[in-house]
């Protein structure tokens, strides 16, 4: 017995372009237990089909005419989190799609993928997984095994500059910070006064609490 209407899965397809959309609605209406409720043409349109329809996946092309599809997405990931977005585009490049997966999209499809990928995204996204096509999963790979970028804190600050910022965090006073960076005591002062001002604290003492919550003394 098939499914009926009211078992049948929403989806709604956002792009500009109608022979896309025509040769993916009738794909994806050749598969059992999903429904095309809407199309939409721009970003705009969208957004309001997606609220009207209240569809349970929107297959949505990135550059859309308006609002473009990563704009969408993360509108309709704040206000209709019962729907998840999977990117549909004919882009391949990194940024495109880490500011999708960003914005909350579930998916990323590149346009020409077979229908055997097309199904398999809706169901993994329908069950609660995420699917990326194997033209970008090799991104999401080298992305969480390549070893974290060592962040400089304080990067407003000139490496001597830091390096008086972290003896105060231990502790040292004007006459140690000047003995140690062979320095002026007027020079130490005039450190301090530009530190205090890029950090905008008051004082040493907001200076070496803000430095050890960095990282920075011992």
């Amino acid at each position: 017995m098939g499914n009926t209407e009211t078992d049948q899965i929403k989806l709604l397809i956002a792009d500009d372009h109608p022979v896309y959309r025509y040769g993916l609605r009738n794909l994806l209406e050749d598969f059992d237990g999903f429904t095309v409720v809407g199309e939409a043409r721009s970003g705009d349109e969208a957004l309001a089909l997606t609220h009207r329809l209240r569809p349970r996946m929107v297959l949505m092309d990135v550059n859309l005419p308006g609002m473009s599809g990563i704009d969408v997405t993360r509108n309709i990931v704040a206000r209709m989190p019962e729907t998840s977005v999977v990117m549909v585009t004919m882009l391949e490049d990194r940024d495109t799609f880490f500011a999708a997966i960003r914005a909350g999209a579930r998916g990323y499809l590149m346009k020409g993928s077979g229908s055997e990928d097309v199904r398999q995204a809706i169901n993994t996204i329908v069950a609660g997984g995420l699917f990326f096509d194997t033209e970008v999963a090799k991104w999401v790979v080298e992305y969480l095994v390549k070893p974290p970028a060592t962040r400089t804190p304080f990067p407003e600050l000139t490496d001597r500059e830091r390096a008086v910022l972290e003896l105060v965090a231990d502790g040292q006073g004007n006459v140690a910070i000047a003995r140690a960076l062979g320095l002026s005591i007027k020079t130490v002062r005039n450190y301090h006064s530009r530190i205090f001002a890029k950090l905008q604290v008051v004082d040493r003492t907001e200076a070496a609490v803000l430095a050890r919550r960095a990282g920075l003394g011992h």
